[in-house]
């Protein structure tokens, strides 16, 4: 490893010297990853398909596009970043995606599913046009190649007749198990024989028939097309227009650089099919990857997470609540875009399996699948993270806010996820939800709120979202836990001369901030907003009497609750929340320091601001 700087380097190397040095760069990750945490399951999957990639292509001419980009921990290494490893993920240190700021290796900035062939696409198609000759690559999960995204591009590749290579790596994961008609497609692929030797036999005995007429011609190619349709399961790729190969050994790093230096002259759309382990090589991961997929610091010899978290998440008790209410009622179902454990669905699935939906990742479709549920009568739930939630814009307003449906969001990850970086922060989510008419939102300020918001919910009328953090659920103000009023938001302490309104889990920071405000003599109001939208006239009335109003939220400073407040008050209103850019990578604590939304910077810049004379 210490002796590979770039990936001219490889080339060097012998077919037996790069079997050893996918043992070194697993070893590697196991060590680097266990002490900083990140994405190790699916690099572990990927080494020798990386290795061989860049041994027979010439990066950085060449481009090789890594589908999310969570996978691309070797690509990284192999690129010269190997002694970055110890600041991944890590404020200012090595991100955990590719990033073209980061590397000239790193050809597009990554982070949502399925995007890659899409974008080998548009990069061949400008070569074409510049009349260059670089080889275009993309790299995609069996996952994320479900993705309606993946089969747009998938049409338009293939029908493109434009040369350039999709690796598709199957290791029969995405986050959770897959799911649905692709995925019963590639297992059978798998289990099938060579593609290629299969092929070949038929199409080599069927050539050898002699043909009189066209009526015969026609007889003979029907029958050839009934054999490959028979005995080629990969014919579905063939058929969109594809020269299919596979499936193939993604650990044989002979078998991977023999087959790729085969077909990286082939002319047209090329779908390499290479079938891998996510985990390979590390016992726990290989039983477990859904856990090693994104995991913190762990123990590399036991595989026990370092620092175990006996707390709740706001997740788990979503989904508790969930269950609890779904036992009362039969109409409540929970739909999910591919990640049943990460949103907390996995109890809903072993509790009431026929009302649970995995719907792949397909976030749209999630959300209309789910207006449909609900113009008969039923109350779906679906989960899905902030930032994925972005994609399924167009349905959620279209869908279900056009038709006043009775939709629930469980908006997870609301607000920075910190380590994930810019295209994980959810900071976005009240911005383009506020947009929709008919459309609710709320953000809980403490686990037990959470729970009475779920229950209003789950009995509404009309599309609702509840957004909420990630990390611990917090305890905060315990006894302040009233009933949730319709569009109310709860006076925590009344107070005079200025207001801090807390939005969701903002009430720790300003608990404290208030606390600091009392004990230097001043008697500030604490508020928990409660509803985001619609702000409530109670609400407007109660801040008339204060001279100054300070709003404390976990969201980008474009389209905030601070902008719908200022518009229905119609006065000035001082507010704290992330800038109008996209948020590094980082821990949620050092990011909320660097942009004022810790304790100490909320507090100074409100006291600052009250002692001016106005």
């Amino acid at each position: 490893m210490e002796n590979i700087k770039k990936p001219i380097d490889l080339k060097r190397l012998s077919l037996n010297e790069l079997e050893a040095l996918s043992y070194e760069i697993r070893q590697f990750l196991i060590s680097s990853v266990s002490a900083t945490g990140g994405h190790l399951a699916s690099n572990l999957g990927v080494v020798e398909l990386t290795i061989a990639l860049h041994y027979c292509f010439k990066a950085p001419k060449d481009k090789i596009i890594w589908d999310v980009g969570h996978q691309s921990y070797v690509h990284k290494i192999l690129t010269g970043r190997m002694d970055k490893f110890n600041t991944l993920r890590q404020f200012g240190g090595l991100s955990g995606f590719p990033k073209t700021n980061e590397s000239k290796y790193d050809v597009f900035d990554v982070g949502h599913s399925s995007t890659s062939i899409s974008l080998a696409l548009g990069f061949a198609k400008a070569r074409d046009l510049a009349n260059e000759d670089d080889k275009v690559i993309a790299v995609i999960g069996d996952g994320s190649i479900t993705s309606g995204i993946a089969f747009e591009a998938l049409n338009n590749a293939g029908r493109s007749n434009t040369d350039m290579t999709v690796v598709l790596n199957d290791n029969d994961m995405a986050i959770s198990r897959n799911v649905g008609g692709i995925t019963k497609h590639l297992n059978d692929i798998r289990s099938a024989p060579s593609y290629i030797k299969v092929k070949k036999n038929i199409n080599g005995l069927l050539n050898k028939v002699p043909v009189f007429g066209s009526k015969i011609g026609k007889g003979v190619e029907f029958v050839k097309d009934s054999f490959k349709y028979m005995l080629v399961p990969g014919v579905l790729f063939d058929e969109l227009g594809f020269t299919y190969i596979g499936p193939i050994d993604g650990h044989n790093i002979s078998e991977l650089v023999k087959v790729t230096k085969q077909i990286k002259n082939l002319k047209g759309p090329v779908l390499l099919h290479v079938v891998t382990k996510k985990g390979k090589g590390y016992d726990f991961a290989e039983k477990n990857p859904e856990q090693f997929h994104g995991v913190p610091a762990f123990n590399a010899d036991t595989g026990l997470v370092s620092t175990a978290k006996p707390w709740a998440t706001y997740t788990d008790i979503f989904s508790r609540v969930l269950v609890d209410e779904a036992k009362k009622d039969k109409k409540i179902l929970a739909i999910t875009a591919a990640m049943p454990t990460g949103t907390g669905l996995g109890l809903f699935a072993e509790e009431f399996p026929d009302r649970f939906f995995d719907v792949g990742i397909a976030e749209a479709h999630s959300v209309t699948f789910a207006a449909a549920l609900a113009k008969k009568g039923f109350t779906p739930v679906v989960a899905i993270y902030s930032t994925f939630l972005q994609r399924a814009y167009d349905s959620i307003l279209h869908d279900v806010c056009l038709q006043n449906l009775h939709v629930v969001f469980a908006v997870d990850r609301a607000g920075i996820v910190g380590e994930d970086g810019e295209t994980h922060q959810g900071v976005y989510d009240i911005a383009f939800l506020s947009t929709i008419p008919n459309m609710v939102i709320l953000a809980p300020k403490n686990k037990f709120e959470l729970e009475k918001m779920l229950k209003f919910a789950f009995n509404f009328d009309g599309p609702i979202a509840i957004r909420y953090p990630r990390g611990k659920a917090s305890g905060v103000l315990e006894g302040h836990n009233a009933d949730i009023e319709y569009a109310a938001p709860e006076i925590i302490f009344d107070g005079e001369g200025f207001a801090i309104i807390s939005v969701g889990d903002m009430m720790g920071p300003c608990y404290e901030v208030y606390k600091k405000f009392t004990g230097a003599g001043h008697k500030p109001a604490l508020v928990n907003a409660r509803f985001i939208k619609p702000v409530g006239q109670g609400l407007v009335r109660y801040l008339n009497k204060f001279k100054k109003i300070f709003v404390v939220e976990n969201h980008s400073s474009n389209g905030f609750f601070n902008n719908l407040l200022a518009e229905a008050r119609n006065k000035e209103i001082i507010s704290f929340a992330f800038p109008q850019k996209f948020i590094e990578h980082g821990s949620q604590s050092a990011l909320f320091k660097k942009y004022g939304l810790d304790t100490e910077s909320i507090y100074n810049s409100i006291n600052n601001n009250i002692k001016r004379v106005d």
